[in-house]
């Protein structure tokens, strides 16, 4: 999991990069490991070609972003629930819900520890 946090009056798009670039690498059970994932889905706010399709293309990553003025039921909606049941975990905690902090650092701290309570309550469901 990957966090960057912005400015309110920042596109979403701006940091989509990135956000890929943070992304841990990804340590694989039969060998080394990967740096990055193989695809990356998003919805119509992220359709731009040189902004974010094809820096997604050079790390070797497939994107899957559904066109701008094109018929609703492109099917990503069944992969990126897994981004909006983040937000709603995140949420869950009232700190992160309305930002209360004054500063960056002590926000993103809770941010963080946000994070790895939804990490650790993840690992708990599979041990």
């Amino acid at each position: 999991m990957a966090i960057i946090q912005t400015g309110a009056n920042v596109h979403d798009s701006e940091q989509a990069i990135p956000l890929i670039d943070a992304i841990p690498p990804i340590k694989r059970p039969g060998g080394g490991r990967r740096k990055r994932p193989k695809k990356a889905y998003a919805d119509r706010a992220y359709d731009a070609e040189a902004k974010i399709r094809q820096p997604l293309r050079e790390r070797g990553i497939q994107p899957f972003i559904a066109k701008r003025n094109t018929d609703h039921g492109s099917g990503l909606g069944k992969h990126r629930w897994v981004v909006e049941g983040v937000f709603a975990w995140l949420f869950k905690f009232r700190r992160l819900r309305v930002r209360y902090e004054k500063r960056d650092d002590i926000h993103a701290a809770f941010l963080t520890l946000g994070c790895l309570l939804i990490c650790w309550n993840r690992i708990e469901e599979f041990c």
